[in-house]
C-alpha cells in the first residue's frame, strides 16, 4: 500500500524543511557531499531546486514533455539566504503544481516501462524519495545525517522497485529470483529474466495469505535483509551492499548496480 497523496505532499514538505536546514548550518557551500563526490553542497542544493522546478512544470503539462523551467531562468542566487529562499520557492512550486493537478491526472514521466503510472501521483512519489535521498546526502555533507523515517523507507523500497527497477527490457544475465526483507515487517521480490524486470509484495511475517512464489522460501537466488532505512540506501547507492545482511548470490547485487536497461 502507497502512501496518500496528502501524506506525499506533507512529507515532501517535511523533507525539503530538512534540506534547506542542513543548507543553512553548513561551514560553506563549497564542501563537497561525500555520497555525490562529484558535486558540493552548493550543486546539490542547485540540483534541488532546479529539479523541483522542472517537475512542477512537467506536472503542469499534463502528459506532453515540457521545456526545462531553467530555460531562461535567473542565474541560481550563491548567497545563503537568498539560497534557501530559492529552495523554498521550488519546493512551493512544486506542491503547488501537485495540488492543482491531483493524484490521477496524467503527466509525462521517464519511466514509461515501469510498474509505476504515468500520473502526478506517481511523480509525487517518486519527488518524497528524491527529497528523502537529497536531504539524507546534504546531512551527510554537515556530519549529521539521520535516518528516514519507516513512513518514508518502506514506500521508497517500494518506490524504487517499481519505478527505477521494473522495466520491460531484457535482463542480460541468467533469470534471478531477489528479494528484499525489511526488518519493519515488509519483503518485495524481484523477478529478472529476459521479459525484463518485475517486484511484486510478499506477505509479511504472520501473514496467512500465500501463493505458489511464497509458500518457496528457498525460490529466491537472493535476499538482502535490513531497516527500510538501509535497504533504500543501498537501493540509491548512498552506502555498500555489505550494509545489509545477504543471503545466496552476491553477484545478483553487483549485477543489479552495474545494470543500465536503457543501454
Amino acid at each position: 500500500m502507497t502512501l496518500g497523496f496528502p501524506v506525499l505532499l506533507r512529507l515532501i514538505d517535511e523533507r525539503s524543511t530538512a534540506f534547506r536546514a542542513a543548507v543553512a548550518s553548513a561551514p560553506s557551500l563549497d564542501v563537497r557531499v561525500p555520497t555525490c563526490p562529484e558535486w558540493t553542497l552548493f550543486d546539490l542544493a542547485q540540483h534541488i531546486g532546479e529539479g523541483r522546478r522542472d517537475w512542477a512544470v512537467t506536472v503542469a503539462a499534463g502528459p506532453a514533455p515540457a521545456k526545462s523551467a531553467a530555460e531562461g531562468a535567473p542565474a541560481v542566487p550563491r548567497e545563503r539566504e537568498a539560497l534557501l529562499a530559492w529552495l523554498a520557492e521550488s519546493t512551493e512550486q512544486l506542491l503547488d503544481a501537485l495540488r492543482k493537478a491531483g493524484p490521477d491526472r496524467g503527466c509525462w514521466t521517464w519511466w514509461e516501462t515501469s510498474q509505476s503510472p504515468q500520473t502526478s501521483g506517481a511523480v509525487a512519489r517518486h519527488q518524497l524519495q528524491q527529497m528523502a535521498v537529497h536531504t539524507y546526502d546534504a546531512q551527510i555533507t554537515v556530519g549529521a545525517p539521520q535516518p528516514l523515517s519507516a513512513e518514508v523507507a518502506l514506500d521508497g523500497v517500494d518506490e524504487f522497485l517499481s519505478t527505477c527497477v521494473a522495466t520491460a527490457s531484457a535482463w542480460p544475465h541468467e533469470p534471478a529470483v531477489v528479494d528484499f526483507h525489511a526488518s519493519e515487517g515488509r519483503s518485495w521480490r524481484l523477478s529478472l529474466s529476459a521479459d525484463g524486470a518485475r517486484t511484486a509484495s510478499l506477505p509479511g511475517p504472520g501473514s496467512t495469505s500465500a501463493t505458489a512464489a511464497d509458500q518457496d522460501a528457498h525460490a529466491a537466488n537472493a535476499s538482502a535483509s535490513g531497516t527500510a532505512d538501509q535497504l533504500v540506501l543501498f537501493l540509491h547507492g548512498r552506502i555498500p551492499v555489505n550494509s545489509l545482511e545477504l543471503d545466496g548470490d552476491r553477484r545478483l547485487f553487483d549485477q543489479l548496480s552495474a545494470w543500465d536497461p536503457d543501454e
